[in-house]
């Protein structure tokens, strides 16, 4: 019986001894995911916290490189080439590194990920950009060091980042339009359908280009549509207006209103109250 008992504690004690403690990190890893125009832009870094301590000319001494983040390196993917402060970096994913100064920051785009923190010997052949950026002052407080994606617009965002009272704006662009010009031309060149006329049509509309080519498309697009719905009327008008014909932009508007009214989209019926008060209709 003793034996047994013995048996019995060891295995207890070996069971103690493999269990794991889990803890919570004092840099808990994040993940930023956004879309950019066509291009898919991710952040991967982890997140320290101010915790009373002075962070910029403290902790974080000015003018000296920085991990930025904490752990292993903040690393930017970008799904298509983009452009920064006149750098052109290819898809892929690049280490971040900056130098902070009390008004300039350093941001550098590293291309070795496989760091943590910075590099021992850094290489200046790795630098694929560098951009030197005004630091803002935050209007209070960010505890929680943080990036993220801002701004977005069709062909261009601002990759920020904000820890204690200082941000930094990092602007890139994307080359959405040379993507989608080349989807356009591959799409009519074949055997478009209706939708690839209209967004087309919508897209150089939204983009100030080739008013007389949009209004080409969209007459094929809503030709080609067995009911045309209220809002691909209205596309339809708007381009007529933009295009200069007034005339055929009034009679599209009251045509997409009165399809507004019957499918109940009171946000559209407003549209194009207000479009045909604009453009001075009867």
């Amino acid at each position: 019986m003793k034996k047994v008992v013995l048996c019995f504690a060891a295995l207890v004690c070996t069971i103690g001894l493999q269990a794991q403690v889990s803890t919570p990190e004092s840099s808990p890893f994040s993940k930023v995911e956004q879309k950019v125009g066509l291009t898919d832009v991710t952040i991967e870094y982890s997140r320290p916290g101010v915790k009373g301590r002075t962070i910029f000319g403290g902790l974080e001494a000015y003018d000296k490189m920085w991990r930025t983040g904490a752990n292993k390196n903040t690393v930017v993917t970008f799904s298509d080439p983009v452009t920064i402060n006149d750098y052109n970096l290819e898809a892929g994913s690049y280490a971040l590194f900056t130098k902070p100064g009390a008004s300039i920051w350093e941001v550098y785009f590293y291309s070795d990920t496989n760091n943590w923190g910075t590099p021992r010997n850094w290489d200046e052949s790795k630098v694929v950009a560098i951009a030197k950026i005004k630091a803002e002052k935050t209007p209070a407080l960010v505890e929680t060091f943080t990036i993220d994606i801002n701004n977005i617009k069709t062909d261009s965002a601002v990759m920020e980042i904000k820890w204690e009272n200082t941000s930094v704006r990092v602007p890139f662009m994307v080359p959405t339009d040379e993507k989608v010009l080349k989807s356009i031309n591959s799409a009519l060149n074949g055997t478009p359908k209706a939708s690839d006329y209209y967004a087309s049509a919508a897209y150089y509309y939204n983009e100030g280009k080739d008013i007389k080519q949009a209004k080409e498309w969209i007459d094929k697009a809503i030709n080609m549509m067995e009911e045309p719905a209220f809002y691909q009327i209205r596309q339809q008008a708007l381009i007529y207006a933009r295009a200069g014909d007034k005339e055929n932009a009034i009679k599209l508007a009251k045509e997409s209103l009165e399809a507004s009214k019957k499918a109940g989209n009171m946000q559209y019926v407003k549209f194009n109250e207000e479009s045909l008060k604009e453009w001075g209709a009867n």
